[in-house]
């Protein structure tokens, strides 16, 4: 199979741990880049000088390639890259904004850039910035989501149709027989979420990441679109929002309805019931919390399993 990713970060196996808020820290990150993947820190739920001191940490908790995921919307983004820069991080993988904005910034700093995206449309967005990668994100994925409600399993080989730059799929990828049908759909490589919020090395509250072992099968709902699609588990804070919607509410009224650090209640503090929630359908495929290392050997071991079953078709 390709090895464009390996080669791109300069890793063992064609596997991200995506940079998720609240998750994401300098522990799951340093485990993730020991374990032979890319790790990222998750640099949307940290104030400029937090992120410092995760990319700090995770420096002297591996000499393995690491990363940091930027979500655009989010303030101090001038900040943020400037520290990214500062601490001599060499990759960089952008979401949720214009890849224009700073991928020419960041390449002629000697950055791999890479951008997430959830259409073919942006894809060829994204390819004409000059990012080096795309990761192309079906809408079973957890947290902030496309609007076209487009799944991984269809999306992965319409934009491997239109882009030459390598391609990682996310979205509904937990285990080994999930990155192997993502690489027959045309993947150079996966970017798994879920199955390592419920990580030992997960920055997540203990109580958020056994309410993902718990998930089952439509648990999880996409809402919030007038304002930023997200993906979370159900619970007295999507029932609030159900309420609303009979209404027929504003913008400005589901905005207060969220307020402020809603996730970060849910997923950091622990709060079940009125923080957010936000994981993947995936879910209902995660029955454990594992040291990173476990999972991935696990994956690549089901991956192998896969390919040799595939064999006997």
């Amino acid at each position: 199979m390709s090895q464009r990713i390996e080669d791109l970060f300069k890793i063992k196996y064609p596997i991200v741990q995506a940079g998720m808020i609240w998750n994401s820290g300098w522990r799951l990150a340093s485990a993730s880049s020991n374990a032979g993947i890319l790790g990222l820190l998750g640099a949307g739920s940290m104030y400029p000088e937090v992120l410092r001191e995760h990319i700090r940490k995770c420096k002297k908790a591996t000499s393995e390639p690491f990363g940091v995921n930027v979500p655009m919307l989010y303030p101090n983004i001038e900040d943020i890259m400037s520290i990214i820069v500062e601490e001599d991080v060499r990759i960089v993988f952008t979401s949720a904004g214009n890849p224009k904005t700073w991928t020419t910034w960041l390449k002629d700093k000697g950055i791999t850039v890479v951008h997430v995206v959830s259409s073919v449309k942006f894809a060829l967005k994204a390819q004409e910035a000059g990012v080096d990668a795309i990761v192309a994100e079906g809408f079973e994925a957890g947290g902030h989501n496309g609007r076209d409600e487009t799944t991984t399993f269809t999306l992965i080989p319409m934009v491997k149709e239109h882009i030459d730059i390598p391609l990682i799929a996310a979205g509904g990828i937990a285990n080994g027989k999930g990155m192997l049908a993502a690489m027959v759909l045309g993947a150079d490589g996966v970017q798994i979420g879920s199955r390592f919020v419920a990580s030992e090395e997960s920055s997540s509250h203990i109580a958020f990441k056994q309410k993902v072992v718990d998930a089952k099968e439509g648990d999880t709902i996409l809402t919030l679109k007038e304002l930023a699609p997200v993906r979370l588990i159900k619970n007295n804070f999507y029932d609030e929002i159900v309420e609303l919607y009979k209404k027929g509410p504003t913008v400005e009224e589901l905005k207060n309805l969220l307020g402020r650090a809603r996730a970060k209640r849910g997923m950091f503090e622990g709060d079940l019931e009125d923080g957010e929630l936000e994981i993947g359908q995936v879910a209902g495929l995660i029955h454990d919390i594992q040291p990173v290392s476990q999972i991935v050997d696990n994956i690549l071991r089901e991956f192998e399993e896969a390919k040799q079953a595939i064999r006997k078709l």
